[in-house]
């Protein structure tokens, strides 16, 4: 196993190394000095800039110099908008609420969904499953913004004034927050239910159907007639012997998503203020912040070849039938 780890990881390096150079270059396309600067700067202002931001080296050694910085987990640089505060820094910050909104979130929708694609599954042709899958449907086909404007109005802002006006100013701080981000577990409900009730409801469609699909391929093997003429119950039927020959394409699935377990969900962290790795890219990205960008997108791609290279190896753990060679 551990020769095949290291295999599909050394194959990946090209890969890895091209991601990097590709974004390195296309963040110099334009000109970043000048957006420090201002559209006239003087020559003497021009190189004295260019020298503080690392900028006068070659491409290539600048490419050489950060890829040495990664390996070695040297997240020393400075970043541009924060003078005097490192990427390291930037990230240790962004990383916690990230994780307190994003794992919650994960957690919730892959139980739901898969218990629910079992059941439309098992009842399929049903009324129960039409149900199902019309609510699914319909959630996949309104707008992550609509989710989130409406989400904010209709379940945050209306009951706080609704509090507000009735008297009981006490109870706002309990409810869920619009804006806003403070750690700590006593502060999780009200600066991150909201956020997670809405990445919950977005997802749930589309694992939703996913695994209504994978279900519904097994509920024809000859393994679930056997346990039915058995009189194994239904119950048994799903959550044990359904569940456990699906494990692979439910694995795949919560792989696939495991990476944005740190990059964060963009527009809710954007648009619920919650600092997290998301947030921290698009403001790095509008900045001009490029050892933040260029750091988080090397971590990022990173990230997603590792996920593929476990899942494989998940595989082979969950299913004794898969070899890795």
């Amino acid at each position: 196993m551990w020769t095949y780890v290291i295999r599909r990881l050394i194959y990946n390096i090209p890969v890895f190394l091209t991601i990097v150079i590709i974004v390195m270059a296309m963040l110099r396309v334009g000109d970043p000095v000048r957006d420090h600067l201002g559209k006239k700067p003087t020559v003497e202002e021009r190189a004295l800039k260019e020298k503080e931001l690392g900028l006068d080296r070659p491409f290539l050694v600048q490419y050489g110099s950060f890829l040495a910085e990664f390996v070695t987990l040297d997240f020393s640089r400075q970043s541009w908008k924060f003078p005097g505060r490192t990427v390291g820094q930037e990230i240790r910050q962004a990383i916690v609420p990230t994780l307190s909104l994003t794992v919650p979130a994960l957690v919730t929708t892959s139980f739901l969904s898969i218990c629910i694609g079992m059941l439309s599954a098992f009842f399929r042709g049903s009324r129960l499953d039409r149900t199902l899958m019309f609510v699914a449907v319909l959630g996949m086909s309104v707008s992550f913004l609509v989710y989130i404007i409406l989400g904010q109005y209709f379940i945050a802002h209306l009951p706080a004034k609704w509090m507000a006006d009735n008297g009981h100013d006490a109870w706002r701080d309990y409810w869920f927050a619009t804006q806003g981000y403070r750690s700590g577990l006593g502060n999780w409900f009200h600066f991150l239910a909201l956020p997670v009730m809405i990445s919950v409801i977005v997802a749930m469609g589309y694992d939703t159907r996913f695994y209504r699909a994978v279900m519904v391929e097994e509920t024809t093997r000859d393994y679930i007639t056997t346990a039915r003429a058995k009189g194994a119950s239904r119950f048994r039927i799903m959550f044990v012997h359904m569940l456990r020959n699906a494990l692979i394409p439910i694995t795949t699935r919560i792989m696939i998503t495991l990476p944005f377990l740190i990059t964060g969900s963009i527009l809710l962290e954007s648009f619920f203020g919650i600092p997290g790795m998301g947030a921290k890219l698009i403001s790095a990205v509008s900045e001009h912040d490029l050892p933040v960008v260029e750091t988080f997108a090397a971590l990022f791609a990173l990230l997603f070849i590792i996920s593929n290279v476990l899942t494989d190896v998940v595989y082979a753990l969950v299913d004794p039938r898969v070899r890795l060679s």
